[in-house]
C-alpha cells in the first residue's frame, strides 16, 4: 500500500496523521499547507502554518480547527471578548454546510460580521431568549437558550460581538453568562447544562473546507503545479470558494494528490461484504460477479444472483412452513398492536373524561385569568396519574399515613426527592366538584409559614388527588388526646400553637386581596411538622367574601362542636364564625378534652357549654389540663380563658377579631414570659374581667345551651 506522504516526510504530529498535500517540513507540502508540530506539548500540538489555530484533525474532505468563543459574565466586571478568525491568504475557507454560528444564553444578542476592506460587508445574527430553565428544552437551539444561523459560502473571516436586548439581571441565577461561536453542527446539541458549562471552556470544533489554487480543474490541467496529475485520479471544482480537489476514480482509494497514491480496491477480498453472491473476480478499478456451475444469474447482491437450473422441481416445504410461521407472526403481532393502541386510546379518553369531571377545564381558566405574573408563578401544578403512581410506589399500603371514613392519604415521594402528601378521597359527589377546585384555587394564592402549602393536583383518576407539603407530626388533635399521647405538649407549645395558628387565621382574613374565612377550623385540620409549628389545613369549605361585602349567604357547613350557633341559625357566614370555631380549639389547648363528649353530662356534652357552665361556677382551674395548670401563670391562663370566652359569644359583633385574638395571645405569650412576677397582680385584674363579665355570660348561657342541643340534633356533618 503506497504513503500517504512524500518519501521521507513525517506522518504524524502527536496521534494525528498529515498526509500530502499537508506537510510539516518544507519540502513535504504543497504550497498554502504548511503545518507546525509543537513537541512542547503533550502529546505534541499541530498548528496551521505558523499561527496559533490550532487543527486536531486532517482529512482529504475537510480540516477540524478549534475556534474561541466570545462571551460575556455578567456577574464579573471583565468586559466582553472579541473574538475574530482570519483564514486570507491560506487554502481554507469556513465550511457554510457544516457549520453554525450559535449563541447560549438567556436576553443574549449574538451578531457574525465580516469587514471588507472600507467598511462591514456581510452581517448576521440570532437572539436567544428565556425566562427560566424550565422552559429550555434540550437538543433545542431554536431562540429559548440557544440559537444559531447559518454562514454564507466563500467566508475566510468572521467577528463575533456579543450584546443584551433587556435587563439580564432577571435571569442571572439561570444563565450567567452569554456565549457565541462557530462550531461544527455535528458536535454540538444544546443542555441547559452549557448555561455554566460553557464558562470552562475555551475552544470548540470548526470545520474548514479547503482547495487547491485559485482555478478550476479546466484552467488547472495546463499548470505544471496541477495535483491531480496521478494515476487513477480525477479531478473536481471546489462548492465553497475558488481552487479544486483531487479523487480517486471509482473503485481506487489512496492519496489523490501522490502520483501512485489511488490504488486498487479488492471488493472481493472480504467475503462476508462481497457484492457478489457466488464467485467473485477482482479487476482494476471493478470487479466480476459470475455463479458456478448448474446455476444461473447476474451472480450479484442487489441483482438476480444465482439460481439452480435443474429441472427436477421439489416442493419448497421448507420454505412455504417459513413463510406461514412469518404470516402468523405478523397477523399475531398486528392484532397485539391494535389491541394495546386501542386499550391506550380507551385509557387516554378515561383519563380525559376524569379530568373534565374533576373540574380540570375550571382550573385552567382560573389559573390563565390570573393577571398577576407571581399569582401565575405560584398556580398549582397539575400532576398526571402516572407521576403519583410512581410517588407511592402504586399507593402501596405501606405508603399510607392517614386513613378516614372520606379518604386515605399516601406519603410520596417526587422525583427531585421532596417529599408530599397525596390525599385521595373514596369516592367523589359530582356537585362538589367545584368545592374541590376552590380548595386548589384558594391554597395555592396563600403564602403563609403556618398555611399548609399546596403543590398541585392530579385530575385524571376517578377522584381527583390532592398533592401538600409533608407535615410529619401529625394533626393537633393527635397530640392533644389521641392514643399514647395524653397530655404530650406543655403549655408554653400550646400557647406558641395557638399564636401560630390565630396569625394564619389574621392572615386569612385581612392580609390576603380578598378575605378568606376557613369554616371548618377545628384540631384536626391543624397540622404540626417536626419543630411542633402549627399548619392549618384543609380549605375545601373555604369562601372567599366579596371585597363590598362583609358577610356570604351559604349553605350550613361545618363540623359538630366547632359551628357557630349565629352562622348555623341566620347562614350568614361571617370572619366571626371562624373567631367562634377558633375559641373552642382555644378550649381543646388549655382543657385537654375534645369539643363534644359523651362522657361529660348533658348539659355540658359540648366543650363550650362546660367550660361557660364552669366559668359561672368559678371553677375553671378545675376543669383545666393538669399539666396546664401545673406549667402555667394563673393569671396568664385566666387571660387566655377570658380571651376563649369573648370569642364564643353568642353574636359576633361581642367577638374580637382574630387580627385581635392574634395580638393578645402574642401580648400574653411575650409579656408574661418577660415578666414571671406579675402574676399575683394578673390574677386579681383577671379576676376582675372575668367577674365583669360572669353576669353577662349567665344571661347568654341558657340560650347557648339550646343552639349546641339543635347542633347536635340536626348537624351531623363532619
Amino acid at each position: 500500500m503506497t504513503a500517504d506522504v512524500l518519501p521521507g516526510c513525517r506522518a504524524t504530529c502527536g496521534n494525528i496523521s498529515v498526509p500530502y498535500p499537508f506537510g510539516i517540513s518544507d519540502v513535504c507540502h504543497a504550497p498554502g499547507f504548511k503545518m507546525t508540530c509543537n513537541e512542547t506539548y503533550d502529546p505534541p500540538k499541530l498548528f496551521m502554518n505558523t499561527g496559533n489555530i490550532e487543527i486536531s484533525k486532517l482529512s482529504f474532505d475537510n480540516v477540524l480547527m478549534k475556534g474561541m468563543i466570545a462571551r460575556v459574565c455578567y456577574d464579573e466586571l471583565d468586559s466582553p471578548t472579541h473574538v475574530w478568525t482570519e483564514l486570507k491568504n491560506t487554502p481554507y475557507t469556513f465550511s457554510y454546510s457544516r457549520n453554525k454560528f450559535t449563541a447560549i444564553g438567556c436576553d443574549t444578542l449574538a451578531l457574525i460580521y465580516r469587514l471588507g476592506l472600507a467598511n462591514i460587508d456581510f452581517t448576521s445574527g440570532c437572539v436567544s431568549f428565556c425566562h427560566d430553565a424550565t422552559n429550555v428544552v434540550n437538543g433545542s437551539c431554536s431562540g429559548i437558550g440557544c440559537c444559531q444561523t447559518s454562514i454564507p459560502r466563500g467566508l475566510k473571516r468572521f467577528d463575533t460581538m456579543l450584546g443584551v436586548v433587556g435587563n439580564h439581571s432577571r435571569t442571572l441565577n439561570v444563565s450567567p453568562c452569554s456565549f457565541a461561536f462557530m462550531i461544527d453542527q455535528d458536535e454540538f446539541e444544546f443542555s441547559v447544562s452549557d448555561f455554566t458549562g460553557f464558562r470552562s471552556r475555551d475552544r470548540v470544533p470548526i470545520v474548514l473546507d479547503w482547495a487547491v489554487g485559485n482555478q478550476t480543474c479546466a484552467e488547472a490541467r495546463s499548470s505544471p503545479e496541477f495535483l491531480c496529475a496521478g494515476l487513477n485520479t480525477n479531478c473536481q471544482d471546489s462548492t465553497n470558494g475558488p481552487g479544486y480537489k483531487c479523487r480517486c476514480d471509482e473503485g481506487y482509494q489512496g492519496n489523490p494528490y501522490l502520483v501512485e497514491g489511488c490504488h486498487d480496491i479488492n471488493e472481493c477480498e472480504d467475503l462476508e461484504s462481497s457484492p457478489c453472491v457466488d464467485i467473485c473476480t477482482n479487476m482494476p478499478g471493478s470487479y466480476n460477479c459470475s455463479c458456478s456451475h448448474g446455476s444461473s444469474g447476474d451472480g450479484r447482491r442487489d441483482g438476480s444472483g444465482c439460481t439452480s437450473s435443474s429441472s427436477t422441481k421439489t416442493f419448497p416445504l421448507v420454505k412455504v412452513m417459513l413463510g406461514s410461521g412469518l404470516g402468523f407472526l405478523f397477523v399475531l403481532l398486528s392484532a397485539s398492536l391494535i389491541y394495546w393502541g386501542l386499550k391506550r386510546r380507551k385509557l387516554t379518553q378515561l383519563r380525559e373524561t376524569f379530568f373534565k369531571q374533576n373540574g380540570g377545564w375550571l382550573l385552567l381558566q382560573l389559573q390563565v385569568s390570573s393577571q398577576e405574573e407571581d399569582a401565575a408563578e405560584r398556580a398549582a401544578r397539575i400532576f398526571t396519574a402516572e407521576e403519583l403512581r410512581k410517588a407511592t410506589n402504586n399507593c402501596h399500603k405501606s405508603k399510607i399515613i392517614g386513613e378516614g371514613g372520606n379518604g386515605v392519604v399516601y406519603k410520596g415521594i417526587l422525583p427531585d426527592n421532596r417529599e408530599v402528601a397525596i390525599k385521595k378521597s373514596r369516592v367523589m359527589d359530582p356537585s362538589q366538584v367545584e368545592q374541590f377546585i376552590n380548595e386548589v384555587v384558594i391554597l395555592s394564592q396563600v403564602i403563609h409559614r403556618n398555611v399548609v402549602k399546596i403543590i398541585g393536583c392530579c385530575l385524571e383518576t376517578e377522584v381527583p388527588l390532592l398533592v401538600y407539603e409533608y407535615v410529619s407530626n401529625g394533626t393537633l388533635t393527635s397530640h392533644l388526646y389521641g392514643d399514647g399521647n395524653f397530655a404530650s405538649l406543655s403549655w408554653e407549645s400550646r400557647l406558641r400553637i395557638a399564636c401560630e395558628t390565630a396569625g394564619a387565621l389574621a392572615y386569612l382574613h385581612s392580609a390576603t386581596t380578598r378575605p378568606i374565612i376557613h369554616r371548618d377550623v377545628k384540631s384536626l385540620n391543624i397540622l404540626l411538622d417536626q419543630g411542633y409549628t402549627a399548619k392549618v389545613a384543609d380549605f375545601g369549605a373555604s369562601r372567599v367574601v366579596p371585597m363590598d361585602r362583609e358577610y356570604i349567604t351559604t349553605l350550613v357547613q361545618g363540623t359538630l362542636g366547632y359551628l357557630d350557633p349565629e352562622y348555623f341559625h341566620t347562614g350568614m357566614l361571617t370572619e366571626k364564625s371562624d373567631v367562634y370555631s377558633f375559641g373552642v380549639v382555644l378550649l381543646e389547648l388549655i382543657i385537654g378534652e375534645p369539643p363534644v363528649s359523651s362522657r361529660r353530662c348533658e348539659e355540658e356534652r359540648s366543650l363550650a357549654n362546660y367550660f361557660l357552665l364552669s366559668i359561672e361556677r368559678d371553677q375553671l382551674f378545675e376543669i383545666l389540663e393538669p399539666r396546664v395548670v401545673s406549667e402555667g401563670d394563673s393569671a396568664q391562663l385566666k387571660e387566655v380563658a377570658e380571651l376563649a370566652r369573648r370569642c364564643l359569644s353568642l353574636t359576633g359583633e361581642e367577638r374580637p377579631t382574630m387580627k385581635e385574638v392574634a395580638a393578645e395571645l402574642e401580648q400574653a405569650k411575650r409579656y408574661h414570659s418577660q415578666h414571671p412576677w406579675i402574676e399575683e397582680d394578673g390574677e386579681v385584674e383577671t379576676g376582675r374581667l372575668l367577674a365583669r363579665d360572669r353576669s353577662s355570660s349567665s344571661a347568654s348561657f341558657a340560650s347557648a345551651t339550646n343552639l349546641n342541643d339543635q347542633n347536635e340534633t340536626i348537624l351531623s356533618i363532619s
